[in-house]
Parts: C-alpha cells; structure tokens; sequence
C-alpha cells in the first residue's frame, strides 16, 4: 500500500459500534446499507483521525455508545506516503479526548502532519443556502488540509476576540486592556486571511486544470467591511462602533465564502439543488486534486450519502474521478445498486443494526 490510506480501523463502544475492527486496502470503500444502521457513525469516526471535532462536531461524551457510556477509543494504521503511524484516539466519559501518534502523546494538530482527511455530509447540501458560519468552516477544513497549522491561527485568534468581546460588553474603555488583544488578532487575522487566500487560488487552479463532469465554482473571499493587511488600527479605531455592538464587527470571522456556476454565472444560492450539490463535489475534487499535487498523495474522502441528487451518470463521473486520483475513499449509500459503477475497482461492506448495535459484513461485491 503507497500513498494516504488506513490499512487497518478498530473502533470500540463508538456511537452505536460497540466494536468493529476492518482490515482494509487503498481502494475506496463502499457501506451500504439501511438508514440509522451506524454508516455515518463509522465515518464519523475516520473524521476524528484528523484535527477538530470531527463531521458532526459532536462533543466527547455523545460519541460513547449507550448505555454502556464507558467512553470511546478509535485505532487506526495509517500508511501516509513512506511512513506507517499508528494511531489512538479515545476519551473516557467526562474527560476531553486524547491523542497518541506512534505511542506518543499529541496534540490534535499533529494530526494534520500525517493525514488528510475531507468530508462531504448531507448536512453540506444547504452550504450555499445558509448562513455564513458554515462557508467558513467549509472553507476552513480545505484550508487545514493543505497547512495544518491554520487551526493554531484560527484558535488564537478566537481566543484574543472572545477577550476583547468580553471588554467591550464590560465598557471598558482603557485603550492599554485592549492593545495586546488587539496585536494577537491582527497577527492571526493575518495568517488566516493568507492561508485561505492560497487556498482559494489553489482550488482555482485544480479546477481549471481538470477535466471533469462536474461543474466550475467561480470563488471569492468576501467580507461585510474591507480587511487591511494589519488589523491593529482598524481594530483600535472601531472601539466604539464595537462597544455598541457588544462584539468585534470587523475581521476574518466575518468573512465568507462566495461562490457562482461558472458557466452560466448563476450565484451557487440561486442553483438547483443538484447544481448545488454537484458545485460542492466539484470542489470536494479540486482540493483532492491539489493537495495531491503538494502534498504528495490524494487525501483520504468521506463521503456520506455521496449519490443523493446525483444522476447515474455523474454517479459513474465522481467515481471514474476517485478512482483515477487514487484517493481511498469511505463513501456510503441505503444500497448497493448505488455503487454498481465501481466494479472491482472498490471493497464493499454492509452496515445493519440489530438492538442498537451495528454489525459490519464484508461483501465481495456490490
């Protein structure tokens, strides 16, 4: 096995997995199986093989299958390009989540070094219809995949404007409270804005240079107010403005993700909800695309509900896609007619539920 993939997943007392261990090969895997029988739970696991709270940004203690609630452990193996890492991450009930890489204790950000690892949920499907939080978290996750360290960025500045919020709720109106705050969040805003910025453009680029059935997203990094490159005066001359607001109105935290169908120039919130959808795979498949080229293999896919909205041919298109990148793809689907195109090319499992425990069956073929 070369390149980004698990070569082996064992998961204990996980959501309703009580325990599961998959030996697997570089080739995508396909779960199928009935709704609420632990797919998504599954995947949900992979996800916190990389850092953040993982797909559903559940908290510790709800990831712990009941009523056990014994706490959860997940063990991976991961070949990443000429290294194998193992992996173990766990939490008991009522305590914050643990890391250990190689039999080492680490920091979640350590994750990224050595995985990368993108996602597409149903819940994604309104990305282009909702509100501007979840672009950025979008936007976000794409940009940890290609600098791991965007998080440590992202965490400081958050943690500078909750203290400077927390100023100015307060009235505090003592420039030399706010002049420290105010230097972390510029220098952080900075690297953020840079970061998402590179990302964009290398998005750009893997979409220009394929050539794929999925449709061209025309992208731009906006905000409500312009952000200068060095945020410290604006941010000391805004004091009052936020002092009414009773929280900073200017920065990367209000930026947003714009994005249109560039063939018909058509804004991605105007399109159908299949163009929507196959917008969001488009772009799924260019970070795949890029983060191949730099980082030296494709990233690892999660792709739950992947067929929904999606004709049999662009069905075959995305996995024609998968398959050509060389991505080890976990994609799931309520049967396996929807992975008939895949052929050999993929392992398959069934995923069913019996008394609230999820069984996983290797299946030979779709």
């Amino acid at each position: 096995m070369t390149g980004l993939a698990f070569s082996q997943l064992v998961l204990s007392h996980f959501r309703s997995h009580k325990r599961v261990a998959i030996d697997l090969d570089a080739r995508p895997m396909a779960l199928f199986g009935p709704n609420g029988a632990g797919k998504t739970n599954l995947i949900e696991a992979i996800s916190l093989l990389s850092p953040g709270r993982g797909l559903r940004r559940a908290a510790t203690d709800d990831l712990t299958r009941r009523p056990e609630a014994l706490g959860w452990k997940i063990n991976a193996t991961l070949q990443s390009l000429q290294q194998v890492h193992e992996i173990e991450t766990w939490a008991e009930t009522g305590s914050a989540r643990q890391l250990r890489i190689d039999g080492k204790a680490a920091p979640q950000t350590a994750l990224g070094r050595v995985a990368r690892i993108l996602w597409l949920v149903p819940a994604m499907d309104r990305l282009w219809i909702e509100g501007a939080d979840g672009r950025r978290r979008f936007l976000d996750r794409a940009t940890l995949s290609f600098e791991p360290r965007h998080a440590e960025a992202v965490l400081a500045y958050e943690k500078a404007m909750r203290e400077r919020n927390r100023l100015l709720k307060d009235m505090v109106r003592d420039a030399h409270w706010y002049a420290a705050l105010e230097a972390q969040m510029a220098d952080a805003g900075a690297l953020i804005q840079a970061n998402r910025a590179r990302t964009i453009a290398a998005l750009i680029k893997a979409q220009e240079a394929a050539t794929t059935a999925f449709p061209t997203a025309a992208l731009a990094l906006t905000s409500p107010d312009p952000i200068p490159e060095d945020m410290r005066a604006l941010l000391a001359d805004n004091r009052s403005r936020d002092m009414a607001a009773g929280r900073t109105l200017i920065g990367p935290h209000r930026a947003d993700l714009h994005a249109v169908f560039a063939d018909k120039g058509v804004d991605a919130k105007d399109c159908s909800t299949g163009e929507q959808k196959a917008l969001l795979i488009s772009l799924i498949l260019a970070n795949c695309r890029a983060l191949a080229a730099e980082f030296g293999a494709p990233p690892i896919l999660l792709l739950d509900e992947v067929a929904a909205h999606l004709d049999a041919t662009r069905r075959a298109a995305l996995y024609d896609e998968i398959c050509n990148l060389g991505a080890q793809a976990f994609m799931t689907g309520t049967g396996p007619e929807l992975f008939a195109e895949l052929g050999a090319r993929a392992q398959y499992a069934e995923v069913t539920e019996t008394a609230g425990q999820s069984t996983l069956t290797r299946k030979e073929s779709p």
